[in-house]
């Protein structure tokens, strides 16, 4: 099966090159979604190498399953979020890994899919839970915030300049009756904020609610921190980030870390021709960081 039948993943041959350092080693994909990257790793890794598959949402691990079953007998694969990557890592025997890879945000296959409610183009409950385990929905974060609780949602989160505007028209709308779907929440931003960019006038609604649901940058945070103790020396993170919240969280990270040598003094971007062909690329940012070996080389 190739990896676009799979999902089509991004920067894909950019993560194989940055990230495969020892061929027979254990990897990490900390958002596993329907395998694409794994897929891509996995055909070139050696026999004995291994992958750790992790997703939050039950869903995707089974899809990935079926789309890795050719290199089954070499993955492992957890439903968690990947902010317990360590915990993970210990119970399946694995003291060090020779990479990890982050590609955060949302997949297609969440956006593409009405009832998950996760886009603005597709009319559908208003849900946006990755793990659809979990109690808090967006729905519930709409109708029950406070209109100052919305507008500092908004604005930390997808930072919304018009999130007064925003959170003052949903707490009017509210009242009429309750928000429940994506295309109700959509027609009421649309109704307040002017069009003069590119993007939909609901984009960074619909990203701020989506990143405060399943605790993202919290998560990310996590997640970042227990690397130096996952990683062996001479093993690479890398991480696909789609907006700069957290593009700002990893940059940061890598600067600070002190275990940490950073690879890419800028972050990679997609080419031309793969933004064409699979336009939600089009933001990514991919960094790179390498364990620094104790009497370095």
């Amino acid at each position: 099966m190739s990896v676009d039948v799979v999902h089509r993943p991004v920067m894909v041959e950019e993560v194989c090159r940055w990230l495969v350092t020892n061929p027979s080693g254990v990897y990490v994909d900390a958002t596993l979604g329907g395998g694409g990257h794994a897929l891509a790793l996995l055909s070139q890794l050696e026999v004995q190498g291994k992958l750790v598959g992790i997703d939050r949402d039950e869903e995707a691990l089974q899809r990935a399953k079926e789309n890795l079953k050719a290199f089954l007998g070499r993955v492992m694969l957890v439903h968690s979020p990947f902010s317990k990557i360590g915990e993970i890592l210990a119970s399946l025997g694995v003291e060090k890994v020779s990479g990890v890879l982050f590609d955060l945000g949302v997949s297609s296959f969440h956006l593409d899919r009405g009832e998950r409610g996760f886009s603005f183009e597709k009319d559908g409950p208003l849900d946006m839970r990755m793990d659809t385990s979990q109690r808090l929905e967006a729905s519930w974060v709409v109708n029950h915030f406070s209109e100052r609780e919305l507008a500092d949602l908004l604005h930390r989160y997808g930072e919304e300049r018009y999130a007064r505007r925003i959170a003052r028209a949903i707490v009017e709308a509210r009242k009429e009756q309750r928000i429940q779907s994506t295309q109700q929440l959509a027609q009421i931003v649309r109704g307040v904020v002017p069009r003069r960019e590119k993007i939909h006038p609901a984009t960074r609604t619909f990203l701020a609610l989506r990143i405060f649901v399943n605790r993202e940058l919290e998560e990310l945070s996590l997640a970042l921190s227990q690397i130096p103790q996952v990683l062996e020396e001479g093993g690479r993170v890398v991480v696909l980030s789609y907006h700069s919240l957290e593009d700002r969280i990893v940059k940061r990270f890598f600067q600070d870390c002190s275990e940490l040598s950073v690879c890419t003094k800028k972050p990679l971007r997609p080419s031309q021709e793969e933004v064409v062909r699979n336009p939600r690329a089009r933001s990514a940012r991919l960094r790179v960081a390498e364990k620094i070996q104790v009497g370095g080389v």
